[in-house]
């Protein structure tokens, strides 16, 4: 009989634990993230202010492009991905999709050429070639160097989309990877030319970084005109799951998404999608 009366009281305890761990479930354990690096440094810093709320959780970002964000969360290999680009149809199907926030997407320059608007057609001639130096749009006797994104980022395929162009249409001379990567190639060149991230490029452009935004057909890159839709080239910021994600995963979108954090996305130079 004290056998028993032991073994009913030990699976009572372990039943409490398990009541327990369930309860703190939704906010305990560790989530992998990855894919944009548009969006991972937001991301980041929002992950650091949801752990110091909730210690047991611990949020790991990973950048690689978005392609590898959509990718991972499908195959499993993160529970969630980050993506600034739209997904295709077949992404749809395998994924649940947040919608956080809107970014657009700038041309830079080197902060000494002295060109501050191109139009479409002009740029269209820069990045495939046709314009090989800046005195035939404006600027000094220099030649272009085109500073490129590599497969797989999104900032590539919305920048492709927008100008109606194809893949190896652009005449590169130098492929890179994240927005800091671009940022650092452009203001290290007076002649160069690339596309980054409105809010990485603002932000770096008034820390003193040697770069300028500059305007596409008379539309200047800014959080105002992104935010009120007077910047054409735009694209969704966007976080997506497995088709059931667990609790975590959806307290941490929750977190996200919520007004208390918009503070994080000024910084970063993006618009919440709740705006």
């Amino acid at each position: 009989m004290r056998r028993l009366l032991l073994g009913v009281l030990a699976l009572a305890l372990a039943a409490c634990g398990n009541g327990d761990q369930t309860a703190d479930s939704a906010t305990g354990g560790r989530l992998e993230i990855t894919g944009s690096s548009t969006l991972a440094p937001l991301i980041a810093e929002i992950g650091a202010r949801f752990e110091a709320a909730h210690p047991d959780a611990r949020i790991a970002v990973q950048t690689g492009g978005s392609s590898r964000g959509i990718s991972d969360a499908a195959e499993g290999l993160a529970d969630i991905g980050m993506s600034s680009r739209e997904l295709t149809e077949t992404e749809q199907r395998r994924l649940r999709q947040h919608r956080i926030g809107v970014d657009g997407i700038a041309v830079i320059l080197h902060r000494d050429n002295p060109v501050d608007r191109l139009s479409r057609e002009q740029l269209v001639a820069l990045f495939t070639g046709g314009v090989d130096n800046w005195q035939e749009v404006g600027g000094a006797d220099r030649a272009v160097t085109v500073v490129d994104k590599a497969d797989g980022r999104a900032t590539l395929t919305e920048f492709l989309r927008f100008f109606d162009l194809p893949r190896e249409a652009i005449a590169a001379h130098l492929i890179i990877g994240d927005n800091q990567h671009g940022i650092r190639s452009v203001a290290g060149n007076p002649g160069a030319i690339g596309y980054v991230s409105v809010g990485a490029g603002t932000v770096e452009a008034e820390r003193g970084t040697a770069i300028r935004l500059v305007a596409i057909d008379e539309q200047w890159p800014t959080l105002e005109t992104v935010r009120n839709g007077d910047y054409a080239l735009t694209r969704d910021l966007i976080l997506v799951s497995g088709a059931e994600p667990s609790a975590l995963t959806l307290a941490f979108i929750d977190f996200v998404r919520d007004a208390a954090v918009h503070d994080l996305y000024a910084d970063f130079g993006y618009v919440p999608a709740a705006e």
